[in-house]
């Protein structure tokens, strides 16, 4: 027969291991998991397995943050500790930065997307340029310096799909940049050399020349152009 000493040291241990324990609730679980806007075309995505969190962020696509307590978690790609929140002025739910002073106001940092919502980064990943391209235009129009929309920064991107001969994807985010930015010679420049590689000559041809309309000093168009004339 157990004693009441022993039942109270059962008891005790119990809710000792629950406090320090790991697992989540299914409430919390419900409520953290989704998708993060971390920018204009970056989210966060927090999933769960066998009710352990895990964060998809920046091509690492099983970071695990460190349980600090039920509602906070360190994590250390990001130096930072995360709590999930509800914004009382909207009611919607965010991944707020923990203060690192007690005296630093409360900032909702990521709201939660809705399920339909993408970044355009995800439409181009669909290969869902139109919407891709919409949603980059869109960037553009509240923030015309919005690192996601540089163009520098998708014309690298343009050339790294480009040499991977990912000749579609590449043609799309030139275009994009066409776009965004339609009196730069560059992105005329890098489009034709899309089309050249993925052997349009004719719209290589028509890119080419565009380029030198917004720059007649433009010697690698002028080049390419010869090459190209010369094959027609």
């Amino acid at each position: 027969m157990m004693t009441l000493k022993g039942s109270i040291s059962i008891l005790l241990f119990t809710l000792i291991f629950s406090c320090s324990s790991d697992s989540n609730g299914t409430e919390f679980i419900k409520k953290a998991s989704g998708r993060y806007l971390y920018n204009s075309d970056e989210v966060i995505r927090i999933y769960f397995e066998e009710n352990d969190m895990y964060i998809a962020w920046r091509g690492a696509k099983k970071i695990k943050p460190l349980k600090v307590n039920d509602s906070t978690f360190f994590v250390k790609e990001m130096n930072e500790k995360i709590q999930f929140l509800t914004n009382p002025t909207n009611q919607k739910q965010y991944i707020v930065l923990v203060p690192k002073e007690d005296t630093s106001p409360l900032a909702y940092n990521f709201i939660k997307l809705k399920d339909d919502e993408k970044v355009p980064s995800e439409y181009m990943a669909n290969k869902e340029f139109d919407k891709a391209l919409g949603g980059y235009l869109a960037i553009k129009e509240r923030d015309s310096l919005d690192s996601s929309i540089e163009e520098n920064y998708l014309n690298s991107l343009g050339y790294k799909a480009l040499r991977e001969k990912n000749f579609e994807v590449a043609k799309a985010i030139f275009k994009i940049n066409v776009a965004l930015y339609p009196k730069s010679a560059n992105v005329y420049d890098s489009l034709g050399e899309g089309y050249m590689k993925s052997g349009d000559t004719v719209q290589a041809i028509e890119n080419y020349q565009k380029s030198l309309t917004f720059d007649s000093g433009n010697s690698r168009a002028k080049q390419q152009l010869k090459k190209l004339e010369r094959k027609e």
